[in-house]
């Protein structure tokens, strides 16, 4: 079975071709990174119409890459939700066409199902092993930030075991970013900038680090940063503001990816599960990689790592959870819509206070 995968759901108009295997016959990211810089984060109207501009290019390049036409492919999968409304509606406007046009069945995805799912992805003439269920996900992005038991591909059989109670990981590491100077997206400067500091030259409170709680929270630790770049001095050398640009991405990722380390470990072993898969644009950052690693060995438990090009936003994870569906029999109509939320488990209540 191969499925082309179309992912539009905020600043990335994507296209793949994926089998029911996962492995990935082609994989085209249109990045809209630019076109939001100068604004600091996404501008949903700029998206929309970026994606309009872009969608049909990108996936007349994947096929290309594939080598296949149209008629050649199973099935159409694409994202529905959650996401930016607008830029939803140009990428299921689109599959709507292509399945139309080509008779072929259509399918809507979860883009969380997608990042959960994306370490059965195989790129290239990797033999990576694959995860065996049930697992524990920690699914970390701009936009979400949760810990899931999955016991098989589907909406229903994933549970959430704990999120975070206001901000994502992935939206604090590009607000500090954006509060130490560097450029956007923070993610990738902050993980750059890290690598050359000292995370023990910051002191900084790490955020809801109890392990009695697998909730987490990242709203706080943003503005300890802040109030550190409030009274840090403004004159001093370029060369030595660097450095203490480095020091405070050091402190910051240390912190941050500790307490995620050894959450989602914690919930493997309170599940007694004995995978651990990473997912979202956060599980690209190399010092989270390394820590949950680390501590996964420590407890006997296997640590699943999709490649960098697997963890952001993509067309393969959504063909290949596209294709575990069609693989089902399920079907989707002409009446598929978007959402902007998720239809995963959500267990965590947001704001302050005891549970």
């Amino acid at each position: 079975m191969l499925v082309l995968g179309i992912e539009s759901s905020c600043d990335e108009t994507a296209a793949a071709l994926v089998d029911d295997l996962g492995r990935v016959h082609a994989d085209v990211i249109h990045s809209q990174v630019a076109l939001h810089a100068p604004y600091g984060g996404v501008v949903p109207e700029l998206a929309s119409r970026d994606h309009l501009r872009n969608i049909a290019p990108v996936v007349r390049a994947s096929l290309a890459c594939a080598g296949i036409a149209l008629k050649d492919i199973d099935g159409v999968a694409v994202t529905n939700r959650p996401g930016l409304v607008g830029a939803l509606l140009v990428g299921v406007q689109a599959a709507k066409g292509i399945a139309w046009a080509t008779g072929k069945p259509i399918v809507g995805v979860d883009h969380l199902m997608g990042h959960v799912l994306s370490a059965f992805l195989r790129r290239g003439d990797s033999d990576n092993p694959l995860p065996r269920y049930p697992y524990v996900c920690l699914l970390a992005s701009g936009g979400h930030t949760a810990i899931y038991r999955v016991d098989e591909p589907r909406a229903n059989a994933i549970r959430e075991l704990g999120a975070t109670r206001d901000d994502a990981a992935g939206e604090a590491f590009d607000k500090v970013a954006k509060l130490v100077g560097l450029a956007y997206p923070g993610g990738p400067r902050v993980d750059e900038f890290a690598a050359r500091g000292q995370a023990t030259r910051i002191k900084l409170s790490a955020p809801m680090a109890s392990p009695s709680s697998l909730e987490m929270s990242f709203s706080g630790i943003k503005t300890q940063v802040a109030q550190i770049v409030a009274r840090a001095p403004h004159r001093e050398p370029d060369a030595d503001r660097a450095v203490w640009v480095a020091d405070v991405c050091a402190a910051f990722q240390a912190a941050v990816t500790g307490v995620l380390a050894r959450k989602v470990i914690e919930a493997a072993t309170q599940q007694r599960v004995n995978d651990v898969v990473l997912g979202g644009g956060v599980a690209a950052n190399r010092e989270l990689r390394r820590r949950v690693s680390e501590l996964g060995a420590e407890r006997g438990i296997r640590v699943l790592l999709p490649s960098p090009g697997s963890c952001t936003d993509n067309g393969a994870m959504i063909a290949y959870a596209g294709a575990t569906r069609l693989a089902r029999g399920e079907r989707d109509g002409w009446d598929l819509v978007v959402a902007s939320r998720t239809a995963l488990e959500r267990r965590t209540r947001k704001g302050r206070g005891k549970r």
